[in-house]
């Protein structure tokens, strides 16, 4: 039987990492991952470090697509495990998650993918992709906050790090929260019988929103792969203005966006996602991370297009 353990996105990605390093370090200490990972697999890995293992934090290209030929020149006997994220949070770029898989069966080595940003949006076969173990979250998918899981096959040596009563299987103590996890269920019912419905109203919105960008607004730099990228995300760095300040403006006005990931709100250092893709660090401060949702409009989306251009024309000029 697969562990399928009801947890928040950050939970799952700690969870997953910390008990298959653990459980396998008789085995290899080595863990291969990439610079654009989420501060939860980072900082995870970071916390890992100091228990022996070792990380290599793998580049990807300008687009944010991880190089598969670095990947597997840094496999060695000791590797363990590698984690890659399905989708990326701040950019949109999808990873070419079949391929690595392929790299880590070949090579024996367990699979993690952080697919928070990619449940909902994309078709995911654990199978078909190879993936050992995944985290997702329900609220990515118009479900309850606070609730997500941890997918572990059951043929991944995997030990609890959360000590306790005898919940979910023996692998994490507390009391399930029953609410958030039917709650879940629900929405990503839903969100894969709308998924193509929803994907593509959504992808019409990006693209009208970046055309007009485009067309309105001089020295932008769009960031992320545009083929290969969720259907709903638009981060784009405007030269010349402050961030900081184009999100306050932005906020008067009753629009919600972030500079990076929504996890790191409030920091004034440029995105780390940005700057592994070669963004410069002065250009990558005056990034802005768009989401549209299913419930967005056309009118809504106009309203953003006519809002930015006034703010940056203002921030720019005066």
């Amino acid at each position: 039987m697969k562990f399928i353990l009801q947890v928040g996105g950050s939970e799952s990605d700690n969870m997953i990492l910390k008990g298959i390093a653990f459980a396998n370090k008789n085995k290899g200490n080595h863990i291969i991952t990439s610079k654009i990972e989420h501060p939860a697999i980072l900082n995870t890995c970071k916390f890992l470090e100091k228990f022996g293992f070792r990380i290599s934090y793998i580049n990807t290209d300008a687009n944010g697509i991880v190089d598969l030929n670095e990947l597997e020149r840094n496999i060695n006997r000791n590797t363990i495990l590698i984690s890659i994220m399905f989708a990326n949070n701040e950019i949109g770029t999808i990873q070419p998650i079949k391929e690595i898989g392929e790299i880590a069966k070949k090579y024996g080595i367990y699979f993690h993918t952080d697919a928070v940003q990619a449940v909902g949006n994309i078709d995911i076969d654990v199978k078909k992709y190879n993936i050992d173990a995944l985290s997702l979250s329900a609220h990515k998918f118009y479900g309850p906050k606070g609730i997500g899981v941890a997918y572990i096959n059951e043929n991944v040596p995997f030990i609890r790090i959360q000590d306790g009563g005898h919940q979910e299987r023996d692998k994490r103590a507390g009391t399930e929260n029953v609410p958030g996890i039917v709650g879940m269920a629900q929405a990503l019912k839903l969100a894969i019988e709308n998924m193509e419905k929803n994907n593509n109203h959504i992808k019409f919105l990006r693209d009208y929103y970046i055309s007009e960008v485009k067309k309105r607004i001089s020295y932008i730099r769009i960031n992320g792969d545009m083929e290969n990228r969720l259907p709903g995300n638009a981060n784009i760095c405007f030269s010349g203005v402050d961030g900081s300040k184009l999100l306050a403006e932005l906020d008067k006005r009753g629009i919600c966006a972030s500079s990076g990931s929504a996890c790191s709100a409030g920091l004034l250092t440029p995105s780390h996602v940005l700057l592994a893709i070669g963004v410069p660090n002065k250009l990558a401060k005056s990034s802005l991370r768009i989401t549209f949702g299913k419930s967005n409009t056309l009118e809504d989306t106009k309203y953003l297009i006519e809002s930015i251009q006034e703010i940056v024309e203002t921030l720019r000029y005066n």
